[in-house]
């Protein structure tokens, strides 16, 4: 029975119920409001189960087949809503400036409420700190957000740091999109800390890592795995259900209320899908954090007690995999293990 846990709980379970579940749920949602009107047509009458038992069978197959198919096309799915496919140069420049005027106003609402705080405690400002409140307190980007933000308690002040995490570190990794940036800042966090380029090493990490750290970041990206299957199907369903008012047998206020509903879902899966990352980004810096010494040992490699030359030897060893042999990368001797 062990084994059998082990094995559902596996990469089964995130198939499951990232993919498999959601678009369940999609096809449920077309079956009852969509359906109804195709199924007038000549040519669904015809592939359409007669029975209750028959139609469920389909759904079903239908169900794990489209989640099949999702999960194979994930990475485009991802890569488009983190705005690096399929998006025009201008869109992408727009919403990057869009990404790092939000990133910029957000630190500057919370470092006017760390300056103001400090102020009231008596704490004489240093001179560049006293320059930094008088820009900030002057700026009318911020007028109407901070007559709120003076309003807010610890625990509401504490969600906009939060807002502020789920951006890169570095402005230039900003990516157009919220969901973008929001991966993006733990897809940096192994280069902007030890230069580990995780993206580039992320198998030998997983495999060398331990195996509890990296099921926490499978099922961890299954939740926005989830969302994000869930706000595919909307928009799928939508499509078709407007795609199928000019039939001649439409019934068109449950096709438009069904269009419209979805609709209004779509922006609030999105936003689940960014707040889903924060586990995912968690897990991904703990991977990273407890991961680099049984991945240096993986690789033949010794951990030096210096952060500055652990960061020089992951340097390497990214460039080392990234770019073909050069001799200079016999630099990299003086980290190996001893035989």
């Amino acid at each position: 029975m062990g084994d059998i846990a082990k094995g559902v709980l596996g990469g089964a379970w995130t198939l499951l119920v990232g993919w498999i579940l959601p678009t369940a749920l999609n096809l449920g949602v077309f079956a009852l409001a969509v359906a109804p009107s195709l199924r007038r047509t000549a040519v669904a009458r015809r592939l359409w189960p007669g029975s209750a038992p028959g139609a469920m069978l389909v759904l079903l197959t239908a169900a794990l087949l489209c989640g099949l198919v999702l999960s194979a096309l994930q990475n485009l799915l991802y890569r488009f809503l983190e705005g690096y496919v399929l998006w025009p140069a201008r869109a992408y420049e727009a919403g990057c400036r869009r990404a790092r005027a939000a990133q910029g106003a957000l630190a500057d609402r919370l470092l006017l409420l760390g300056l103001e705080r400090r102020r009231r405690d008596g704490t004489v400002l240093a001179p560049l700190a006293a320059a930094d409140l008088v820009r900030v307190s002057t700026d009318p980007r911020l007028a109407r957000a901070m007559g709120k933000d003076r309003r807010r308690t610890s625990a509401q002040r504490a969600l906009l740091q939060e807002r502020l995490s789920r951006f890169p570190v570095d402005s230039a990794q900003i990516a157009p999109t919220r969901l973008g940036n929001a991966i993006r800042r733990f897809e940096e966090y192994g280069h902007d800390r030890y230069r580990l380029d995780t993206q580039l090493l992320w198998n030998e990490l997983t495999g060398a890592g331990p195996e509890r750290l990296c099921r926490q970041v499978e099922l961890a990206r299954t939740s926005v795995d989830f969302f994000v299957a869930l706000l595919t199907g909307h928009t799928a369903v939508a499509l078709v259900a407007l795609a199928t008012l000019p039939a001649a047998s439409a019934d068109v206020p449950l096709l438009l209320t069904a269009a419209v509903a979805l609709g209004v879902l779509v922006p609030l899966w999105y936003r689940a899908a960014v707040t889903a990352t924060d586990e995912w980004a968690a897990s991904v810096r703990a991977l990273v954090n407890a991961g680099r010494k049984p991945l240096a040992d993986a690789l033949g490699l010794v951990l030096p007690k210096e952060l500055a030359e652990e960061r020089k030897m992951w340097t390497m060893v990214s460039r080392l995999s990234r770019i073909p042999f050069h001799e200079r990368a016999s630099a990299l001797d003086r980290y190996r293990a001893a035989p």
